[in-house]
């Protein structure tokens, strides 16, 4: 058997992100993953019915052309994605939608008395998109290396994180349009890491769009095995890893679980100082799911809603805020938030000629057992009547259902971890590479370390190269555009 020079746990975009970077630099890299399946969240199945495939967890990809992982890697030359001209929609009662096309300047025409507001509020972010993405695609420790940028960024997030987030606006609907991308954080509302959320997924909606892999998030992990397997890597599947005692001699181990999972495989290896924080590491709310197959496109009341490939659905900024608020002191509200994406308006690979899928899940709080599919259908039915009757299948999956099938859910929370403002400066330590543990050779590269979550590759890269750098003597980053053949040779402390 070849000796091993790095082993990844899990197979989810982070892991599969640190495994291909190893590999890019000449490593001979394996990976570990439980499941049957590669990907974790980011994979794709028949849920409902024959024919109908969704994706399991993410589905809509805002980070995929601004991480610059995936900028790195060449994702948008490796894959088909569909762009919507609108990244995202917001259904009001009684009125037009407020909808984010791609277009900042034909956002802000459709959006009436508020659209200039709106326009200075996200043009300088939007003018800045890429060091927007690189801020906050970092550890938030030490000076950035874009201050006027982060400044900018940051005096926005504190206005729609804080009680003054209406102080531009006059009309409803640009409050309620910033609230829908806000709330994809499972945060309370206002809070100050909930609006940096809002703002830099808007940048994003405006800068590049919110593309959707052809095919499904599958897709995405695809390209990253084929590529660890043009390298030499190799993944092994449905093999669970209960300590790090059992893993194969490497000089690296890199982690993409939560901190929960790492003091587990760990134990004594782990300083006490350390496991402290890992014990106070705080996980957040959850989320339960429902996966619908329709004979037909959703009936939406306001037909320029099905321009967007998701659709913040809930009503009003208050109507947002209240049902948030409700999840984090721990009660089921009764007209929930719910994220809803259609990729099959996009992607004709999703769904038998003329039937569509529809993704959809609401925030529950943590450890949830309720069946929420009545309430998500009730919501989404508020704002296109008629809903119901071209439902022909739905899976519904509970907090608890998702956290048994990923353990990287913690009690259904897919963040991995609450990104508050305090854990996303310190996730999970306040250092500027928070990926490195104490125990030797040992990273962790989860969405519990920054830049957080989201299908961005970024954790799992970061880590990586501090793995270059600690153990193999290099801060040479390899080369991971598509262009790049297969290597020899394993890179030491003779590298530069």
């Amino acid at each position: 058997m070849t000796a091993l020079d790095a082993v990844v746990v899990g197979s989810g975009p982070n892991g599969l992100a640190a495994a291909v970077t190893l590999a890019r630099a000449g490593l001979a890299v394996r990976v570990y993953e439980r499941a049957g399946r590669i990907g974790g969240g980011a994979s794709t199945a028949e849920l409902t019915l024959p024919g109908f495939r969704h994706d399991v967890c993410s589905a809509v990809h805002p980070l995929a052309f601004a991480s610059r992982f995936f900028r790195e890697f060449g994702l948008g030359e490796r894959l088909r994605f569909a762009v919507p001209e609108a990244s995202f929609a917001h259904p009001l009662d009684g009125r037009p939608a407020a909808v984010a096309f791609r277009d900042l300047d034909r956002t802000a025409d459709a959006l009436g008395a508020d659209g200039r507001a709106y326009a200075r509020l996200m043009r300088p972010l939007v003018e800045r998109a890429d060091r927007v993405a690189e801020f906050t695609g970092d550890a938030l420790v030490g000076v950035p290396r874009h201050p006027f940028t982060a400044a900018l960024f940051g005096a926005r997030a504190l206005e729609q994180g804080s009680p003054l987030w209406n102080a531009r606006f006059t009309d409803a609907a640009v409050p309620a349009l910033l609230t829908g991308v806000a709330a994809h954080s499972i945060l309370s509302q206002p809070s100050i890491a909930a609006g940096a959320a809002g703002l830099a997924l808007g940048t994003h909606a405006h800068a590049r769009g919110w593309p959707i892999p052809v095919g499904g998030s599958q897709a995405i992990v695809d390209a990253l095995v084929d590529d660890l397997r043009a390298h030499g890597g190799e993944v092994l599947t449905g093999v669970e890893v209960a300590s790090l005692a059992e893993l194969p001699p490497a000089r690296a181990v890199l982690l993409d679980v939560t901190p929960r999972a790492l003091l587990h495989l760990a134990g004594d290896a782990l300083p006490g100082w350390y496991r402290t924080i890992l014990e106070r590491f705080r996980y957040g709310g959850a989320v339960a799911k429902v996966d619908y197959a329709l004979s037909a496109p959703v009936p939406w009341a306001d037909p320029g809603v099905a321009t967007a490939g998701t659709v913040h659905v809930g009503g009003t900024r208050g109507e947002i805020a209240a049902a948030e608020n409700a999840v984090t002191r721990g009660r089921l509200p009764d007209r929930p938030y719910v994220l809803v994406a259609q990729p099959s308006l996009f992607d004709g690979t999703r769904a038998p000629a003329g039937a569509h899928t529809l993704w959809a899940y609401t925030h529950v709080p943590a450890g949830s057992t309720a069946d929420r599919e009545e309430a998500i259908t009730r919501q989404i039915e508020r704002f296109a009547p008629g809903f119901r009757d071209v439902i022909l299948a739905s899976s519904s999956r509970t907090a608890v259902d998702l956290a048994a099938e990923n353990p990287n859910y913690p009690a259904g929370d897919i963040a991995a971890g609450a990104p508050s403002l305090r854990q996303l400066i310190a996730r999970p330590v306040p250092t500027s590479d928070p990926w490195r543990t104490p125990a030797r050779g040992v990273y962790l590269c989860s969405a519990s370390t920054s830049p957080g979550p989201g299908v961005h590759g970024l954790a799992g890269w970061h880590a990586a190269r501090s793995a270059l750098r600690h153990e193999f003597g290099t801060r040479a980053l390899p080369d991971l555009s598509p262009e790049v053949k297969p290597r020899t040779g394993r890179p030491g402390s003779d590298v530069p």
